[in-house]
């Protein structure tokens, strides 16, 4: 049935298309005489009409001009008719000059009988178009929600004409930088202004949701604009890069709302694929730490580089069951070895790397949460994370793996607490064992906070919100480096593959946010306002710093050839390290908190506990 009425359809548009070529034909004999035309001429253009008809006839069908509806007729639509009809012409106006009938078609007949065509065929359209929309569209005007679209680009003007068929949008008009552009009209529509302006135009006109159509614009920019929008206390959507639309699908229904990622907007990563590929395709991946969030994203990233198998080592039995269901169901093709086990076990990583025979191992699993490692739990997070590195470290070596990453943290430098301490220790080791390696090498890749980590600040907040509040900050200076989990990844397998032993990597994170900044903006883009949600200062806890750092003080960087990727010369590890450092982890007692950090002081002269500031108070 649907089929049907489309034929008809095309064939009803074809037929006015051949009515509009006898219209102008005739009409061209009268513009040409100004007045009646003479009986002889009448009839030589009535001779003529019948192959002109069949020659323009052909034309349309040649270019395609039944293909679209006139509901939706656009330039495009234009253009193929321009076409169409020039080419007609064109062929009309040679078979006159072979031909040569009598009368003789007068010249100005052969040019103005197409642009009449052409004026005729594309004005039925646009007024079909029109009214159309008027009758289908004319009555939503009014309703829906008032909404901006910042940018007047290619693509705010696309987004322009989907709103407004909408029934949910209200367009008010739109914001743009150029001032050409300012005060001018798209498809109806004026730009206000420029989009620095959006505060005070939002709250004269009462607009509470805005579309950034900037797709192409640079992330700095992304970032500057998401911020005012949320900051000026509307809702903001954003139209991201355009990609090919498929069947059915609008420009409108590709926009989204905004999310923290794009107020922390950083520049896309991009890698050296083939490098990587080099190194992890057809190999053995062994990945422990693999069921939390950065393990568990490295080996979905690591899939896509197609290894010959993949190990996911962790201690978390549930952890490593989802991994397991949800990379078997993504990758059926790779086989994946789930192993529930601690890092510790020194026969257990014997067993698997000599079964295994891993060719690259990526170590993440470490106790990460600084407060509750500071909290009687300082012995667990130094065994855990130095003792777990060691042992894992020790088995790589005597299975002669190739590589060995460490996954630390900027906590690792002039560390003020016990989780920053060990991972400082932990990459102390590996500099130490890539002294005896004669097969493995050792690199290590620090970098920040990454967001909607498990634990971290983010998802906590998150969930203070879901409760009604407050949103507990500690300190409302702190700040911390952010980034998101893949491009962490991204660039962990980058730096993996550029090692040629001992050296410590260090991420470009970016900018510091500061914490009380972010939990605002979170807080906004709940649709909230800080007189619902408070914002509550406790404190610094133990062992927690202001302002986090990626390099100590005596330490310098060289560049790479990624310039989010940099090499930090540490300082040097003693030679005997491992030869006192065992001892002292393999000891038979639990020794107090107070006691690891003594002796952390003796191992990491850098290791300070900063003096706790009282502070508790509540803004709004």
């Amino acid at each position: 049935m649907m089929k049907f009425k489309a034929r008809w359809l095309s064939f009803g548009a074809f037929g006015f298309d051949l009515l509009a070529i006898a219209v102008a034909w005739m009409f061209a004999y009268i513009i040409r005489f100004n007045g009646p035309v003479p009986v002889m001429f009448w009839k030589g253009a009535a001779t003529a009409l019948v192959w002109v008809i069949l020659t323009y006839g052909c034309m349309f069908r040649v270019y395609g001009l039944y293909r679209g509806l006139w509901v939706f007729a656009s330039l495009p639509d234009l253009m193929r008719i321009a076409k169409a009809v020039f080419a007609g012409g064109l062929l009309v106006m040679i078979g006159s000059a072979l031909v040569r009938p009598e009368p003789v078609i007068p010249r100005s007949v052969l040019i103005v009988s197409p642009l009449l065509l052409f004026l005729t065929m594309g004005g039925a359209r646009a007024i079909y178009r029109a009214t159309k929309e008027f009758y289908l569209y004319g009555g939503l005007v009014g309703q829906g929600k008032p909404v901006l679209v910042l940018g007047a680009g290619n693509a705010g003007a696309n987004l322009v004409r989907e709103l407004k068929r909408s029934g949910q949008w209200r367009l008010i008009g739109l914001l743009d930088d150029d001032p050409i552009k300012n005060g001018r009209e798209i498809y109806g529509y004026r730009v206000l202004g420029p989009i620095g302006a959006l505060p005070k135009i939002a709250a004269e006109l009462r607009v509470e949701h805005v579309i950034i159509a900037l797709p192409s614009a640079p992330v700095d920019a992304h970032r500057r604009i998401a911020t005012m929008c949320v900051r000026a206390g509307v809702r903001a959507m954003v139209l991201p890069a355009l990609t090919p639309l498929k069947d059915g699908q609008t420009i409108l229904s590709q926009v989204r709302q905004i999310d923290l990622e794009d107020l922390l907007g950083r520049d896309p990563v991009s890698i050296d694929t083939a490098h990587v590929s080099e190194l992890l395709a057809g190999h053995v991946v062994l990945v422990t730490g693999a069921g939390g969030s950065i393990g568990s994203e490295l080996c979905r990233q690591i899939m896509h580089y197609a290894p010959a198998q993949i190990v996911a080592f962790d201690f978390s039995e549930f952890a490593i069951y989802k991994l397991d269901d949800e990379l078997r169901a993504k990758f059926p093709d790779i086989e994946v070895v789930p192993v529930v086990g601690d890092a510790k076990d020194s026969l257990l990583l014997d067993q698997i790397f000599g079964r295994y025979r891993p060719h690259i191992v990526f170590h993440a699993a470490a106790y990460k949460h600084v407060p509750l490692m500071e909290q009687t739990n300082a012995w667990q997070a130094v065994r855990n994370n130095v003792l777990g590195t060691y042992s894992v470290a020790r088995a790589a070596m005597r299975h002669e793996v190739d590589r060995f990453v460490l996954i630390s943290t900027d906590k690792a430098v002039n560390p003020t607490n016990v989780m920053g301490a060990s991972k400082r220790l932990a990459e102390m080791v590996c500099s130490a064992l890539q002294r005896e390696a004669s097969h493995t090498r050792f690199e290590t890749v620090r970098f920040g906070n990454v967001l909607g980590s498990a634990g971290s600040v983010i998802p906590k907040f998150q969930a203070q919100i879901a409760r009604g509040g407050p949103v507990t900050v500690t300190h409302p200076e702190i700040t911390r480096f952010f980034m998101t989990i893949p491009e962490a990844c991204l660039l962990v397998l980058q730096a993996s593959s550029m090692g040629h032993g001992g050296e410590i990597f260090v991420l470009d994170m970016g900018e510091p946010v500061k914490i009380a900044d972010l939990a605002r903006d979170l807080i906004r883009l709940s649709g909230l306002s800080a007189e619902q949600i408070k914002i509550e200062f406790t404190g610094l806890r133990p062992g927690e710093k202001l302002y986090e750092e990626l390099l100590a003080d005596d330490e310098t960087t060289t560049r790479t050839p990624f310039p989010k990727l940099r090499i930090a010369r540490a300082r040097e590890v003693p030679d005997m390290l491992l030869d006192h450092l065992l001892p002292w982890l393999m000891q038979r007692k639990i020794p107090s908190d107070d006691e690891v950090r003594r002796d952390l002081r003796r191992w990491i002269p850098e290791y300070r506990t900063p003096m706790k500031p009282g502070l508790r108070s509540i803004v709004s």
